[in-house]
């Protein structure tokens, strides 16, 4: 049981990261959060279910498909909203932006959807055998993908012009923008990473998640929780405390049923804050 446990820990903990790396992104750049992060998450999931209804489409061509769409959506919602308010001395207004966005999703959702659960059916549905245990196949591809986004986002972030002029406007965008770079512009990628993120995140998860439109609203606080514990803006943060919580989640839940396991969690999250407000990989202020 604890093997078992530990296995499902870590594949719960990818899809916890896959969920949270979209929202370390949009923080370390444009340090907001973004509330709509949980309703773009469905958003991606219903494009999915569409691709793959309504269209015949392998549900990961499906999720491929989707990328662009929403990077797009992203991109439009920054450059044409949210770079508008984001030059008020205010720091409400972009969060309450974000909370009428997540209003706007899930309400548009129920009503071209209705409350009725929906599903989308994976080609690789079924479980495998690892190390003694029984892996669900795309909770693994999940996971999985959890590490390719990671690496891939660091790569972009490290090794690219983009990467630089992200890190700068990240570092300072008063600085950034008096050599050349527009910081609107890259606040709107970054929003459009941010997306894309989510995008993959709801592409993997949908073969595996009930579809209503509120079914990423229970990743929405965790995900927070997973941002701050790994470090505000950091990817590999982002990936650990995903990690990280989802083993003390289905680990704990062996000893303390029903919501205590959650609550191990939350006790963690104080914990990190008292002994290093910074998260596990942030770095000092």
């Amino acid at each position: 049981m604890v093997n078992q446990a530990l296995i499902s820990g870590v594949l719960l903990g990818g899809v916890y990261a896959l969920v949270s790396l979209g929202l370390t992104l949009i923080f370390g750049v444009l340090h907001i959060v973004n509330f709509a992060q949980g309703a773009m998450l469905t958003l991606s999931m219903y494009t999915v279910f569409m691709l793959s209804t309504q269209a015949g489409l392998n549900p990961y061509l499906a999720a491929v498909l989707t990328i662009p769409i929403m990077f797009a959506f992203g991109w439009a919602f920054q450059a044409g909203i949210m770079n508008r308010v984001m030059g008020d001395t205010s720091h409400e207004r972009p969060l309450l932006v974000t909370l009428g966005l997540s209003l706007l999703i899930i309400n548009g959702l129920l009503m071209a959807f209705g409350g009725r659960p929906a599903a989308v059916e994976s080609p690789l549905a079924g479980s495998i055998s690892l190390f003694g245990t029984l892996v669900d196949r795309p909770r693994l591809i999940a996971c999985l993908g959890a590490l390719v986004v990671g690496a891939l986002l660091t790569l972009v972030l490290r090794k690219t012009p983009l990467g630089l002029a992200i890190r700068a406007v990240a570092a300072n965008d008063t600085g950034a923008a008096l050599v050349g770079v527009n910081v609107k512009r890259i606040y709107a990628m970054t929003f459009g990473l941010g997306a894309v993120c989510v995008a993959v995140a709801g592409g993997l998860m949908a073969p595996f998640t009930s579809l209503i439109p509120t079914a990423g609203e229970q990743f929405t606080t965790l995900a927070f929780v997973i941002v701050v514990l790994g470090g505000l803006g950091s990817i590999p943060g982002a990936l650990v405390g995903g990690l990280i919580v989802g083993l003390v989640q289905t680990v704990g839940s062996l000893y303390l049923p029903g919501g205590g396991s959650l609550l191990l969690v939350f006790v963690l999250f104080l914990l990190v804050l008292f002994l290093r407000p910074q998260g596990l990989f942030g770095a000092k202020q």
